[in-house]
């Protein structure tokens, strides 16, 4: 490398750095973190989001846009040059064209750039001019965000624990069952090894299917290109009295610690400790249907979550070195358009009381956190029937199943959500007064006008909450 190419780098780093403090102070970025728990939908909501906030004939509660502050929004290639693009188009085309169905999940991060030209609103802001700011939404999985809670927890900690919660569980009988037949102080044997953690991934696999949230870790879940690799070879066993180097306990610990340094800790690193603002989707309706113990796994799921961020109010300066905090925290309630919207009011309130645990210390923090009842996508309408003489509030739409349009009535929820979670931290079996059920709907045939985005749920106050102040 000549003197000349040395020359030219340096050039375009002092280029760099200057566009970089120069788009800090003058067009600011909030990077938004989207991420959902089991089949809470985030694909879908990104999708929408963004469909809606380039085209506002539905997001009235979006108060700039309620202003007419909004000049226009357009999506701009990312910042981060090594993080794949969200295939929004790709996503926006399987919901709203001639044979709509869901997209296929995203399974890894991703991330897209949407730019707003704003009209500053006070007395000021006519002399001031309109201003740019970009929006950087962030997709994760959600199994990814709850591995953040055991970089407190030691090999140790994390195997008893993860133990007592699957007693009892049908799902993890064939892990439980191999896994205490084993003698975890006698030497390393890798077959047996690589066994215990199918037999554990396995579980994951089938626990996640039946509703519960806390599956970690999640990579194996999600193993991508490190499937096999001793990182992703480990289980829970219980502690023996002895365990010598060597010992099959004492490699399940070297590979717990290298799952949390190697794994989590990149990804908290590179992703996580760069978001301003948070959205948690979350399928409290599936948790409910599938019963207390799913409600329970739910709340802690959550209080983890919650425990993972760095909440607090961020300065300008703060911003310029990268010490960011979360400075909003959203639980969302998906699928509220598989409710009569009578019953949204009661979801909101399972919702909060739900994380109402780690909420106080987020607010004590200087975050915002709230609580909503959303559907990022709506697939049904809402229908009165007659049942036994009575007027029934249910929803109608297309089954994903057979494609048929049918009336659905899930159950009431409970007005009050302590019947809810009292059963739930109580460890009981079943609802003792009501039954929920669930049933999955097929995205509606579109005929979108000029000027609107997808038909939503909610998603303007979304905006408003997470973003609305930066307008």
């Amino acid at each position: 490398m000549g003197i000349g190419d040395i020359a030219d780098d340096l050039s375009r780093g002092v280029e760099a750095l200057g566009a970089g403090v120069s788009s800090a102070l003058f067009e600011p970025a909030i990077r938004l973190g989207v991420t959902g728990l089991s089949r809470s939908g985030k694909t879908v909501f990104i999708t929408s989001l963004v469909a809606n906030l380039l085209d506002r004939g539905r997001m009235p509660g979006l108060r700039a846009h309620a202003e007419g502050r909004i000049l226009s929004a357009v999506l701009q290639p990312q910042p981060d040059n090594t993080v794949p693009r969200f295939d929004y188009e790709g996503h926006l085309a399987a919901l709203t064209g001639p044979n709509p169905h869901w997209p296929e999940s995203t399974r890894a991060v991703s991330e897209l750039r949407l730019s707003f030209r704003v009209q500053p609103s006070g007395f000021w802001g006519g002399w001031r001019g309109p201003r740019t700011f970009h929006l950087d939404i962030v997709d994760y999985p959600g199994e990814w965000l709850l591995d953040l809670a055991l970089l407190d927890q030691r090999y140790e900690g994390w195997s008893e624990a993860t133990l007592a919660r699957l007693a009892g569980r049908e799902t993890a009988a064939g892990f439980l069952a191999k896994a205490t037949s084993c003698d975890a102080a006698a030497p390393l044997s890798e077959p047996l090894v690589k066994d215990l953690a199918a037999e554990f991934a396995a579980y994951l696999q089938a626990a996640r299917e039946a509703g519960y949230s806390d599956c970690t870790p999640g990579r194996f879940l999600l193993p991508g290109e490190l499937a096999g690799s001793p990182v992703l070879t480990f289980a829970p066993l219980a502690k023996p009295d002895r365990h010598a180097r060597g010992s099959l306990w004492r490699e399940m610990e070297r590979r717990f610690e290298a799952y949390k340094a190697e794994v989590i800790k990149p990804f908290f690193r590179d992703h996580f400790a760069k978001i301003d603002r948070q959205i948690v989707l979350v399928d409290a309706l599936g948790a409910i249907h599938a019963g207390p113990r799913a409600v329970e796994d739910m709340r802690r799921a959550m209080a983890a979550v919650l425990g993972a961020f760095r909440p607090g109010r961020n300065g300008w300066l703060a911003g310029l070195l990268g010490g960011k905090r979360v400075e909003r925290i959203l639980f969302a309630a998906t699928k509220a358009d598989h409710l009569h919207h009578s019953q949204h009011t009661r979801l909101t309130a399972i919702m909060a009381a739900l994380m109402r645990d780690a909420k106080d210390r987020a607010d004590f923090a200087g975050a915002h956190t709230a609580a909503m009842s959303i559907a990022s996508l709506r697939a049904t309408v809402e229908e009165t029937v007659t049942h036994d003489g009575a007027p029934l509030e249910c929803v109608r739409g297309r089954l994903l199943e057979g494609g048929r349009e049918a009336a659905f009535y899930p159950g009431e929820l409970p007005e009050n959500p302590a019947r809810l979670l009292s059963t739930a931290r109580e460890g009981g079996q079943s609802w003792l007064e009501a039954d929920y059920e669930v049933m999955s709907f097929a995205p509606a045939p579109l005929t979108l006008k000029p000027g609107e985005g997808p038909p939503h749920i909610r998603l303007d106050r979304v905006a408003e909450f997470l973003i609305g102040d930066r307008f």
